[in-house]
């Protein structure tokens, strides 16, 4: 049974998420603050971090560095609405991810229960594979569903849960048009209303990363008034 810690001040969500995640087969944690979660995670480490940002004592950036100096394990972020840069400065600080507040409880198990597939398949442990797990190849990308993990050109790049979720929708069929509508059916369930803006922005974090390890990366293309399509080199 994995142990999944739920740091943040507010008391509502601590109670509804926990039992949320406990009626789903996880152990739960919660805190209050960052400094009761750094002390306890010195005697037992979660599987997983569920972290504010915004917390009296520790906030979720510090508790994130501190954490990210002894362990490994998958960490995301609850942000508010508007906190576009904390996500960024989280995610380049070591989260593996963020939901943003007010946030559908379905959408953050799902989006736990992809970290520790991730983590599984990291640590060796047999996992059944399936058509939506076999690694693809597509030209000079290559991604690994059950590590989370994605190469282009042979180098690495980290992405986000939703980035991935977004590159593995486009990149299975290259050539063809994913509309707005399409990925974010993709990217979040039917109870997260998010607008157009919202791909655009991860589209647009999206590309930066893979242009971190090709200048010249283009595969994504938009057809603007439609939608994005991956042009397979």
């Amino acid at each position: 049974m994995p142990r999944i810690a739920l740091v943040d001040d507010d008391r509502n969500i601590l109670t509804s998420v926990s039992m949320t995640l406990e009626a789903e087969g996880f152990e739960v944690e919660t805190y209050s603050d960052g400094q009761s979660a750094l002390d306890a995670f010195t005697k037992r480490m979660p599987d997983l971090a569920v972290l504010d940002i915004k917390m009296p004592r520790m906030d979720g950036m510090d508790l994130l560095q501190r954490l990210r100096q002894k362990t490994s394990i998958p960490i995301i972020f609850l942000t508010s609405k508007d906190d576009e840069i904390d996500e960024v400065l989280g995610l380049r600080m070591g989260a593996d991810d963020y939901v943003k507040k007010s946030f559908s409880q379905r959408l953050l198990v799902e989006r736990i229960r992809a970290l520790l597939r991730r983590q599984d398949a990291i640590a060796g442990e047999v996992i059944e594979e399936t058509e939506e797990t076999k690694v693809m190849v597509r030209g000079d990308l290559v991604m690994d569903p059950l590590r989370h993990a994605v190469k282009w050109k042979g180098q690495d790049v980290s992405l986000t849960v939703t980035e991935f979720l977004l590159l593995q929708a486009l990149a299975q069929r290259p050539g063809f048009v994913k509309s707005r509508d399409q990925l974010m059916d993709v990217a979040y369930d039917d109870q997260v209303y998010v607008d157009d803006r919202t791909i655009d922005s991860h589209i647009k974090r999206l590309r930066k990363k893979m242009r971190s390890a090709d200048n010249e990366f283009s595969a994504i293309e938009t057809l603007y008034g439609i939608g994005y399509r991956y042009n397979e080199a």
